[in-house]
């Protein structure tokens, strides 16, 4: 647990630098204009801590009804992370508060946003990598990804939060079904499913081409300097 959490050291201090600038922005404004942020930045470190219990559970060997249970918990919440980078919607200049901090301040939120949905989906693929192969450690991230697209669009435009699937789970499967069910050519549903989800992936490969360095869950790394004695 405590090597999972070193390894995030540097996504936390990006946490905490966002809450930094929020909190900047509300002392020097004197309101509360874009707290909304805060809730949202809290929502996208569940699918991380969630990561980090599966890896725990993982070399612990801990029971698989609690892993399925960590997993669906990762999976519910992993669009929180990315759907930071919709909040340039809220982007306007509201004096005192000069443009230029706004456009940091959001963007700010927005890169950590990714990047802490990005290092959630690279633990949990390395989890299933490591007990059930490569490839399906590829699947379960790109689909996850894609999913992520769907969660964005179920949350910008229809208002659902992962909280939903505990309080209201029926209404929020009738929705979602009634979205697939009536897809039409011009419907933003699929249009914007794709688009996100899309740019996700790529930018998740991307990130892991240029990062072969990005941490390996300790089983990973235990099993792979056992290979090479």
């Amino acid at each position: 647990m405590r090597d999972a959490l070193r390894q995030k050291l540097p996504l936390f201090a990006l946490v905490g630098w966002c809450i930094a600038l929020l909190g900047a922005r509300m002392w020097y404004s004197g309101g509360r204009g874009n707290a909304f942020l805060l809730w949202n930045l809290i929502l996208a470190v569940v699918p991380v801590l969630a990561g980090i219990g599966l890896l725990v559970l993982d070399r612990r060997n801990g029971r698989i009804v609690v892993k399925v249970l960590v997993f669906l918990v990762w999976l519910s919440f992993l669009p929180n992370a990315p759907y930071l980078v919709t909040d340039f919607v809220h982007l306007s200049q509201t004096p005192p508060v000069p443009q230029w901090y706004e456009v940091a301040l959001f963007s700010s939120f927005a890169a950590t946003g990714a990047l802490l949905g990005f290092a959630a989906v690279a633990d949990v693929q390395g989890v299933i990598a490591s007990r059930f192969g490569r490839l399906l450690g590829w699947v379960t991230a790109v689909g996850a990804l894609l999913l992520c697209g769907f969660g964005i669009y179920l949350g910008r435009f229809l208002r659902w939060n992962s909280w939903d699937l505990v309080t209201a789970p029926s209404t929020l499967a009738r929705e979602i079904a009634y979205q697939l069910s009536h897809l039409r050519p011009h419907d933003p549903t699929w249009q914007v499913s794709i688009v996100y989800g899309v740019g996700l992936v790529l930018g998740y490969i991307a990130l892991r081409s240029m990062s072969p360095a990005v941490p390996l869950p300790p089983r990973l790394v235990s099993s792979s300097l056992k290979c090479t004695t």
